[in-house]
């Protein structure tokens, strides 16, 4: 239980190193403009795309990415490859802080859903996902909702509130689709609807 939940940390501090992805995003940005900021995710994601290739294809292992991979990865695509693809859509399609806010919710969000969830969780409300891992998620995801839009003119408390309830509800019952595409999509889909409304 202990390794696991070690294990799971380290898999969920990836996440973090993914951020640094949307930093050099808005560098390249405010430099050169959203064509060459995207250019370069997408250049990431192909560098990930290609080592998943010789990871599933060539069944070569690759000792770094081993040790952060989920059991139920080990015959499928890592997590990080769909949440560098989502981070791509969300910031091609939705506005900036709409897109950053979705992309850390995702990421801050589900990480303290599982490590809180994982060391103090017992009651289940979900198959394996806990009561306290889903009120600490929803807690982060307010947090975040509230530091990165709050002082946006354009988006209201309930914008915020819908997003972080959104982000909760997609991490919490989704199993079989990857939630590193599908709570950053959704979250973002349903955020930007709101502010066109």
């Amino acid at each position: 239980m202990k390794w696991n939940f070690f294990r799971e940390l380290g898999r969920k501090a990836v996440h973090l190193t993914i951020l640094a992805l949307i930093a050099g995003y808005f560098i390249i940005l405010s430099m050169y403009g959203k064509t060459y900021a995207l250019m370069a995710l997408i250049l990431v994601l192909l560098v990930f795309l290609i080592l998943e290739y010789i990871r599933l294809d060539l069944d070569i292992k690759i000792p770094f990415l081993d040790f952060f991979i989920r059991p139920k990865e080990i015959d499928r695509v890592y997590g990080a490859v769909y949440f560098i693809a989502a981070s791509i859509i969300c910031l091609a399609v939705f506005d900036f802080r709409i897109a950053l806010a979705a992309l850390l919710m995702t990421t801050f969000g589900d990480m303290s859903a599982a490590i809180i969830g994982q060391k103090f969780g017992h009651t289940m409300i979900f198959k394996k996902k806990t009561i306290i891992g889903g009120l600490m998620e929803l807690f982060v995801n307010l947090l975040i909702g509230f530091i990165v839009l709050v002082n946006y003119t354009q988006i209201n408390i309930y914008t915020i509130l819908t997003m972080a309830f959104v982000a909760t509800s997609v991490e919490t019952l989704v199993e079989n689709v990857d939630d590193n595409l599908a709570v950053p999509l959704f979250t973002g889909f349903v955020g930007q609807l709101l502010l066109m409304m």
